[in-house]
């Protein structure tokens, strides 16, 4: 029972945060807001891809060192992380950043970008967001079961607050990235939206992989600094949503 208990509630402080976010950045698409059930469909799209992600960074970092974590993949998600870190071979935080952000948009391609809802540009920056959120969801919830399931529920709101400040802004800034280069490109020819994605998935991925070297590798003395960064990188993913808001078919200009 003690378990079910700590999964709950592990579970609700990863939701109720991104669900907050979620209602913060729908607000942006209020003139023609998406089907609720598409907007469900891509959260747990991005709920979908942390259980994707998870397997595939460490089975990454592993065959690079020749190695498999079976001891860490059974316990906690921080101590499977810290044992993924200390293997040798490449720098895994660019790689879990690339992985994360390829499969947010790989979930978010095969299950909801290609409807027909999806009918103007900022319709692929609020749904990339939306997946975003599902993601930092689930991610938030396995890092809590840590601290609950030691009974710390200071170290549980500790960690929560961090993640809902910093890492769920930092996933949607990422795949808003993303959105945005499809949006900007969405009455263009099909190579020029190729190229425009391939950039926003590099731009998404050094950023993410940027807040991941500057809080895990130095262990969290430049966390002002960065959390700061992401605030204002809030600000300007709101101008972003303003230029998507302009975005028209070159047709309906003439």
């Amino acid at each position: 029972m003690l378990v079910e208990l700590t999964i709950f509630y592990a579970l609700l402080g990863g939701i109720i945060p991104a669900l907050l976010w979620l209602w913060f950045f729908l607000k942006e698409d209020s003139a023609r807001p998406e089907p609720r059930w598409l907007i469900l469909a891509a959260f747990l799209s991005g709920m979908l891809a942390v259980v994707l992600a998870l397997p595939a960074s460490m089975l990454g970092k592993c065959v690079a060192a020749g190695t498999w974590p079976m001891h860490g993949l059974l316990t906690s998600l921080p101590e499977t992380l810290q044992f993924c870190m200390a293997l040798p071979g490449p720098d895994p935080i660019f790689l879990w950043a690339a992985i994360e952000e390829l499969l947010k948009y790989f979930v978010a391609v095969t299950i909801i970008l290609w409807r027909k809802a999806v009918d103007e540009p900022i319709d692929a920056m609020i749904y990339l967001i939306t997946v975003a959120l599902g993601f930092a969801a689930l991610e938030t919830g396995l890092f809590l079961m840590d601290p609950l399931g030691r009974g710390d529920i200071t170290g549980g709101i500790l960690t929560g607050n961090l993640r809902f400040m910093g890492a769920a802004l930092l996933h949607t800034l990422a795949s808003a990235v993303v959105g945005f280069a499809i949006a900007i490109t969405f009455y263009r020819s099909y190579i020029v939206q190729f190229f425009a994605l391939c950039t926003g998935l590099i731009l998404a991925t050094v950023l993410h992989a940027l807040f991941n070297h500057h809080i895990i590798a130095s262990s969290g003395e430049r966390t002002a600094v960065v959390f700061f960064s992401v605030w204002l990188g809030v600000i300007v993913l709101l101008l972003l949503f303003e230029r998507a808001k302009r975005i028209t078919h070159p047709h309906s200009q003439q």
